[in-house]
């Protein structure tokens, strides 16, 4: 079974085929222009980047120094290299682990920016955005991991809206700034949020870890609820690209007993 042909079957919804070919074309773009390969880091590196319309790549600071016009942003890009080991939850439920990642994009989308050194690394105004992608970079496993979400749906189930009005107030729309304490009280509220089977982010991350890396069977079907949960949640189109052969490996392991590498 192909990668769409599984998207299609995990989400039990209404396909638009577009949406996918698009997310097909950020996997394929991001593919050919990061550096994927297999070479040992002595460090966990995370770089943040947003493509535009026009097909190119920007780090954030590039994308905030060179003017670029918000409604010319397409994607929000988050590439991490991991220092070879393999963990659970980043490599079969990335935006679960990067809860952080989805908020600068949407906070990002609503127009938004810091001047705070912490955050400003990570939010600038791109309201043209649509999708967000984690790129995870196993080198000692020859893995990588892409994930692409369409932002409005994740914001949607999220409930993010919300959670950033209540933040924010009701004047949202009018400021163009947030500080470092309003961004922590986000996280906060969204970490309170019960969104994975009744479980939290923080809850679904230990269980899921417990199950794979403590062996714990009896956590087979809260793992198999937080899946279904995380699915419905994100839609990700799922890609595994293996750097031994240079080729994507169909269909994505997700099976719980295997383990990556």
């Amino acid at each position: 079974m192909k990668v769409d042909e599984l998207l299609k079957c995990l989400e039990n919804v209404e396909i638009n085929e577009d949406e996918i070919n698009e997310k097909r074309e950020i996997v394929e773009y991001l593919t050919h222009t990061l550096k994927f390969d297999d070479s040992p880091r002595r460090c966990y590196c995370t770089y943040y980047y947003i493509i535009t319309k026009d097909k190119k790549l920007y780090k954030i600071r590039q994308y905030r120094s060179y003017g670029i016009s918000p409604n010319d942003a397409y994607a929000y890009v988050m590439n991490t290299f991991w220092t070879g080991y393999y963990h659970p939850v980043v490599y079969y439920y990335p935006f679960l682990y990067y809860k952080l990642l989805l908020l600068c994009a949407y906070l990002s989308k609503l127009g938004l920016e810091e001047k705070d050194e912490y955050v400003a690394k990570y939010i600038a105004p791109a309201t043209g955005l649509k999708y967000v992608s984690a790129v995870l970079q196993f080198p000692g496993d020859k893995r990588v991991v892409i994930e692409v979400a369409d932002i409005d749906t994740v914001a949607a189930n999220l409930n993010l809206s919300t959670i950033v009005q209540s933040v924010l107030g009701s004047k949202l729309g009018t400021k163009k700034y947030i500080n470092t304490h309003k961004f922590w009280s986000i996280v906060f509220q969204l970490d309170k949020q019960k969104f994975f089977a009744g479980y939290t982010f923080n809850e679904a991350y230990n269980i899921i870890n417990s199950y794979y890396e403590g062996h714990n069977a009896s956590l087979a079907k809260d793992v198999e609820a937080i899946r279904n949960a995380y699915t419905h949640i994100f839609r990700p189109y799922r890609v595994v690209y293996d750097l031994k052969t240079k080729r994507f490996i169909f269909p994505p392991p997700e099976t719980p007993s295997v383990r990556a590498g």
